[in-house]
């Protein structure tokens, strides 16, 4: 079990968090399998899960991913009074599996409400804007999340899938409430490194999600096989190094970029998520991080 923690405002979460939504969209385990998935986690050391309203399968109602983390903790046999869920709003599926997205402040605290209410908690630990609406102004949006603190329904504030200047807009308007911000980032996708650095500076916790994109043995065998060499190799190179998988690299060159830095993998399986959390106890070496950071 990894002791490793890292901050989410005034909260102390493990280093490495559970991104919940494999669990719950199509695709998804069996119950049995899902619940298991949760349990190792927080047997691992984690402490930070994330899902959405959102995350369900096309068609199905609003709400899958957070009912799921929900029955999962009830059943839970160790404590989890340390757990800090942190869900979304501002998304949707569509009936052919697209997604969609409502900025709308009504929406927003409706949405807000009903997560609350699945999650079974008076106050919802982080609920974050899950991105932009482009119809609807961003201080609008943002003006229902800070009714939503205000009000109590939620207790700290994250944004996701933004820029340098929208993280300024809410750090404005909800002052040091705004306690994180959730974008794509992985050795696959480094386009958010100006966000990552100003989470850092403001001292935001910076969530990398899909934070393995590009590390997969299937990768790199495609690519040895037509001669050319894999894009992510010293990953590969380090983890037979170390004895560890490339995963597990990845995750810890993410944990070195930053302190603020709290990747959120997706897992549905119990030996990945596992495998995931060991990250928050592997530190890299200058060499290594020198071979990683061109990929």
């Amino acid at each position: 079990m990894t002791t490793a923690t890292r901050s989410v405002g005034d909260i102390r979460v493990g280093a490495i968090g559970l991104g919940a939504m494999p669990l719950s969209i199509e695709g998804r385990p069996d119950e049995t399998r899902a619940r298991a998935t949760i349990h190792t986690a927080l047997d691992a050391g984690v402490t930070l899960i994330d899902t959405a309203d959102s995350y369900h399968p096309p068609g199905e109602e609003a709400g899958a991913g957070e009912l799921l983390v929900a029955r999962a903790l009830a059943a839970y046999g160790g404590g989890t009074d340390g757990i800090l869920v942190a869900t979304k709003g501002g998304r949707g599926r569509t009936a052919d599996g697209d997604w969609s997205v409502n900025g709308d402040p009504r929406h927003l605290k409706r949405a807000a409400e009903a997560s609350a209410g699945r999650l079974g908690v008076a106050a919802i630990g982080l609920y974050q804007l899950h991105k932009p609406d482009p119809a609807v102004p961003y201080a609008d949006s943002l003006g229902a999340i800070r009714e939503l603190l205000d009000a109590g329904t939620v207790r700290l504030a994250g944004i996701s899938n933004v820029d340098t200047r929208q993280i300024g807009q809410a750090r404005e308007i909800l002052g040091d409430r705004l306690v994180s911000v959730q974008n794509r980032y992985s050795p696959a996708v480094r386009d958010s490194e100006a966000e990552l650095r100003l989470c850092a500076e403001l001292g935001l916790a910076f969530l990398p999600w899909s934070p393995l994109g590009g590390i997969s043995r299937s990768s790199l065998d495609g690519a040895a096989a037509q001669g050319v060499k894999p894009a992510f190799a010293g990953f590969h190179q380090v983890a037979r190094e170390r004895g560890v998988s490339p995963q597990r690299v990845a995750l810890a060159w993410l944990l070195a970029k930053s302190p603020t830095v709290i990747p959120i993998p997706g897992a549905s399986r119990p030996e990945s998520v596992r495998d995931s959390a060991a990250a928050g106890d592997l530190v890299l070496d200058e060499a290594e991080l020198a071979l990683l950071g061109a990929g």
